[in-house]
């Protein structure tokens, strides 16, 4: 019997060997959508730049950096972008050119591996901050330092296709106390409604001043529609950061974060003014024990994300029967709790990567990406780019086109 069947038992073995090696390419290729790209400053004086890191807790190059990427020495990459169709990517900084468009292609065995850089001219814009690509090939940038002023700040609109400069937005505090841009970081669109909304959070130094106000902006003629406060009262210097006008699908709302208020507010849609009515809070950080609320993610389920550096949370609501803010569940990180990427594992898993630091501020600066299960809570696992790199992670992207739903 054992002769009889042996060559039966050696195709099995075959076929068991050749789905296995299937199996080890599909999770050799696999690091493409489970790999990431970061960007990053160093804390020994060496280059800052990006790379391309593995953070499927399942695979065996868990936390390794794949390909890297040097842009220099106090360059300070900030915010990695896609394009509208995917196609390129790019990453802002706070120093350096403080726009660099990057190629990246795939080597030989399908891994993502990151080439070169080539900066944009933003003209007398400096400090460079959040970006927001439209469908009529314009895209936004919002710059916290603006020309270099006291309390300046701007908008570029470019050319999508070719990278080119069309227009700075200004309109100083100076010359209007009411309507006004002044150390833009967050920034928002609602094509469908012509609408684009901007942060007023801190000067580039963190000392020099400080915002509460989100403003609001003619997308087609970038003309000032209205100024709004985002704090307590005028003398609160909440710092609003990140702001969200909800689209498609979504109830229409405007959510903004206040980064040192520690809070998340809300503002309605008016259909008759076409605009947003006033700010106010609805959800109050101090409650629960948070501070520096900082990033806003939505998924295609109408769960909102909102990282809290101060101690390092993600709390997840359910926002759909806003203005009602209903608080599912919450996430333990690191300090510095910050940007989010959001992937299925090897096994399966629904995760989160959140990026633990905030331009290495003392108490928010952990330097560690940590990898939370969505549906139980647990931390997977936890990479220490401080301790094995001397480099701190400040921003996160998929390798594989956007790692979420709806960030800005």
């Amino acid at each position: 019997m054992k002769t009889k069947f042996k060559p039966f038992i050696l195709i099995i073995a075959a076929f068991a060997i050749l789905t296995d090696c299937q199996n080890e390419s599909e999770n050799h290729t696999n690091p493409y959508n489970t790999s990431f790209f970061i960007d990053y400053r160093s804390l020994n004086g060496a280059p800052d730049g990006m790379a391309v890191i593995d953070l499927d807790p399942d695979s065996p190059r868990f936390g390794s950096i794949i390909s890297k990427l040097e842009l220099g020495v106090g360059v300070l990459p900030h915010h990695i972008y896609y394009n509208k169709d995917a196609k390129k990517l790019y990453t802002t900084a706070l120093g350096g050119d403080y726009l660099y468009q990057i190629k990246a292609e795939e080597d030989k065995n399908g891994m993502p591996k990151l080439i070169s850089a080539t900066p944009v001219d933003t003209g007398e814009n400096t400090v460079g901050e959040n970006l927001f690509f439209t469908n009529d090939g314009r895209f936004f940038m919002t710059f916290m330092g603006g020309a270099g002023g006291l309390k300046d700040g701007s908008v570029g609109v470019f050319n999508a296709n070719n990278n080119q400069l069309i227009k700075t937005i200004k309109a100083p505090i100076e010359a209007n106390p009411n309507k006004f841009i002044m150390y833009p970081h967050g920034i928002s669109i609602n094509e469908e409604k012509g609408l684009m909304m901007v942060t007023s959070t801190i000067h580039p130094d963190l000392t020099s001043g400080m915002g509460n106000t989100c403003t609001l902006i003619d997308l087609n003629t970038y003309e000032l529609k209205e100024t709004y406060q985002v704090a307590d009262s005028p003398a609160d210097l909440s710092s609003p950061v990140e702001v969200l006008l909800l689209r498609g699908k979504f109830p229409q709302f405007a959510l903004a974060t206040t980064m040192l208020g520690g809070d998340i507010w809300i503002a309605p849609y008016n259909t008759v003014t076409k605009k947003y009515d006033a700010f106010s809070k609805i959800f109050d950080g101090s409650t629960q024990g948070l501070g520096w609320a900082l990033e806003m993610y939505i998924d295609d389920n109408s769960k909102l994300y909102v990282s809290f550096a101060d101690p390092g949370k993600v709390l997840v609501f359910d926002i759909s029967n806003l203005p009602q803010l209903k608080l599912l569940k919450t996430f333990t990180a690191d300090k510095g709790a910050h940007h989010m990427a959001f992937f299925k594992t090897r096994s399966g898993k629904e995760v989160v990567a959140v990026q633990n630091n905030l331009l290495n501020l003392p108490n928010l600066n952990s330097g560690t990406i940590s990898v939370i299960e969505i549906q139980t809570g647990k931390t997977l696992g936890t990479v220490d780019l401080r301790a094995k790199y001397g480099i701190l992670p400040e921003s996160i992207e998929g390798t594989n086109g956007p790692s979420s739903y709806m960030h800005h």
